[in-house]
C-alpha cells in the first residue's frame, strides 16, 4: 500500500476545491483552498501532520469569516438575481382567484405561470387585483393583496 506524501496530499486537496469553486461559483470552497495551499507549505517547511491540519483549519475559517463578507459584498454586487429571488418583492396581477381552502391561484410572472397561495389562509384575492410577492415557498408565491397608495 502506498502512503502519499502529504505535500502531495495537500496539493491535490487545493486542486479538488479549487475545480469545485470554478464549477460552482459560490465563494465556498475558495477559502478551504487556501487553507489547504498554506498547509502544503507547512509542509514543505516539514511541518507535522498536527500543524497542518491547524493551520489549515485557522487558514480556512479565518480566510471565511474575515474576508467572505468582503467578497460577497463587492464581488458579487453585480450578480444578477435568478427567477426566484427576482420575483421577491414584487408586484404582480392574479390572473386566477386566489383561495387556499380551494387550493386556486395563479399569476404569470416574467413569461412564467406560477401558483399562487395568500400569506393569510383567510384572504381571498380575486382575479385581475394585484398582489405583493412575500416569499417563495416551494413553486408557491406566498402574497398579499396590494394596496395601491391613493395621492392626488
Amino acid at each position: 500500500m502506498m502512503i502519499m506524501n502529504p505535500t502531495m496530499l495537500w496539493l491535490a486537496l487545493m486542486v479538488v476545491l479549487i475545480v469545485i469553486e470554478i464549477l460552482t461559483v459560490g465563494l465556498t470552497t475558495i477559502w478551504f483552498a487556501a487553507g489547504a495551499l498554506a498547509a502544503t507549505i507547512v509542509s514543505c517547511l516539514g511541518g507535522g501532520w498536527i500543524v497542518q491540519i491547524v493551520v489549515f483549519l485557522i487558514i480556512s475559517f479565518g480566510m471565511l469569516v474575515f474576508t467572505r463578507p468582503f467578497a460577497m459584498k463587492y464581488i458579487n454586487a453585480t450578480r444578477v438575481k435568478t427567477n426566484y429571488e427576482g420575483v421577491t418583492g414584487k408586484v404582480i396581477r392574479i390572473t386566477q382567484t386566489v383561495n387556499n381552502f380551494e387550493g386556486t391561484g395563479c399569476a404569470t410572472v416574467n413569461g412564467q405561470e406560477w401558483t399562487v397561495r395568500s400569506v393569510d389562509d383567510e384572504k381571498i384575492i380575486e382575479a385581475g387585483k394585484l398582489a405583493k410577492v412575500i416569499n417563495i415557498s416551494g413553486v408557491k408565491l406566498m402574497v398579499e393583496e396590494y394596496k395601491e397608495d391613493e395621492q392626488c
